[in-house]
């Protein structure tokens, strides 16, 4: 006899569990606690089975038969309805446990006791930022070269070209740790050999992995040499200016009430002013320096006459004593490193550019844009100056801001 809704819903439990049974195998089981199970009772190569088929009422009596029904018509087809669920939940939990995201964590956890802590978080900081939004659900398998070539464009849209280069290498790592154990047959990042942006040459040499980064600022800080050329060297990455530009720094260009540098049109390259954000560092140096060199025109002056600027190889001349080669570091490599360290991270382009004080194609607009960007470049600048301080005491690298 068929069940009704009516009947299901008032069953009341027992001390022991009992069955409402409906046709063709279908039943409701009962247990002492109140709980009501659908089951189907079937056969299947000369063997009785059952297939949970889920709770009343999240399954109604409908929902039941209609469950039955699909499995009455699996094993006309010679299907066992119990090993068709048990393999399409185990499909789910591959889809995953097969996701890019999935797979790219799992090599990141099997990989990282040979990384330093730094490297590591800064590999899962890019994949997390730049990767996993788009990519991190999809079954790794199934992802095609376009799909990576479009994640990795919207890195080369804001002017990271060689974090570009770097986010695919990664992912071909990833997707060859796919592809031997089992998740994937193809490596996309292989066939994007040439669709990158080439990452441009750089003429002055610099410094721009952290942990070397680190050590630079160590080892400027034990410098002991002249001790305006030492304050010149601790001074230029906290503003990354051009070393013209900061060596011939005089003091009236300063207002450190306000915390700015205005770096006058006629000392500029591109012949326009150049405002720059002193951070608490920055300012706290020049404090410093002021007491000794404050009575001077220059910030900087040479040992021999005051009343000029230190010598233009004066800050070359110590990096050199300092044990890096020319094809190391230079003067200007600080430039270099603030533009890579900052597109890496993902601030604004057009802020960066501005505050390297690149030039402006349209020169009518330059004379009117030495501003632009100004309340982002001073978050920036003190985000940057806080970052230097955590590399120079050998913390783990971590971003500068969390980009949306």
């Amino acid at each position: 006899m068929a069940l009704s809704d009516t009947a299901v819903r008032n069953a009341k439990p027992k001390a022991k569990p009992f069955k409402l049974y409906d046709l063709g195998g279908l039943f409701v089981f009962v247990t002492p606690s109140g709980g009501k199970h659908w089951r189907l009772k079937y056969r299947h190569g000369g063997k009785e089975k059952l297939l949970t088929l889920g709770r009343y009422p999240e399954v109604s009596l409908k929902d039941a038969r209609e469950k039955r029904d699909a499995a009455r018509i699996q094993m006309a087809q010679g299907l066992d309805p119990g090993q068709h669920k048990r393999e399409q939940r185990a499909a789910q939990v591959e889809e995953v446990t097969g996701s890019f995201e999935a797979v790219a964590r799992e090599w990141i956890a099997k990989q990282g006791p040979t990384w330093s802590a730094g490297h590591a978080q800064t590999l899962t900081t890019r994949l997390a930022r730049d990767v996993f939004p788009w990519l991190g659900a999809r079954p790794i398998g199934a992802i095609t070269a376009l799909e990576l070539l479009t994640c990795l464009r919207r890195i080369e849209e804001r002017g990271a070209i060689e974090t570009a280069h770097r986010v695919n290498q990664t992912c071909g790592q990833i997707f060859m740790y796919a592809i031997r154990s089992g998740r994937a047959t193809h490596n996309p990042a292989a066939n994007l050999r040439g669709a990158l942006a080439p990452v441009e040459a750089s003429h002055h040499a610099s410094i721009t992995e952290p942990k070397a980064v680190g050590g630079l600022l160590r080892a400027i800080e034990g410098y002991q040499g002249h001790w305006v050329t030492r304050c010149a060297l601790r001074l230029a990455p906290l503003v990354f200016v051009r070393p013209g530009e900061l060596r011939q720094a005089e003091w009236a260009e300063f207002d450190l009430d306000a915390a700015e540098w205005r770096i006058p049109a006629a000392r500029m390259k591109m012949k326009v002013q150049h405002i720059v954000p002193l951070s608490t560092q920055a300012l706290a140096l020049l404090r410093e320096m002021r007491p000794l060199t404050g009575k001077g025109r220059y910030v900087f002056p040479s040992a021999r006459p005051a009343e000029r600027p230190m010598s233009n190889n004066a800050v070359l001349a110590a990096l050199r004593r300092l044990g890096y080669g020319k094809d190391e570091m230079t003067g200007h490599g600080f430039r270099s490193m603030a533009s890579t360290l900052l597109n890496e991270q993902g601030w604004n382009r057009d802020a960066i550019e501005r505050q390297l004080a690149h030039g402006e194609r349209n020169q009518v607009r330059a004379a009117y844009n030495y501003a632009e960007y100004l309340p982002e470049r001073r978050k920036m600048m003190q985000a940057w100056a806080d970052y230097l301080d955590k590399l120079r005491a050998g913390a783990d690298v971590i971003p500068l801001r969390t980009v949306a």
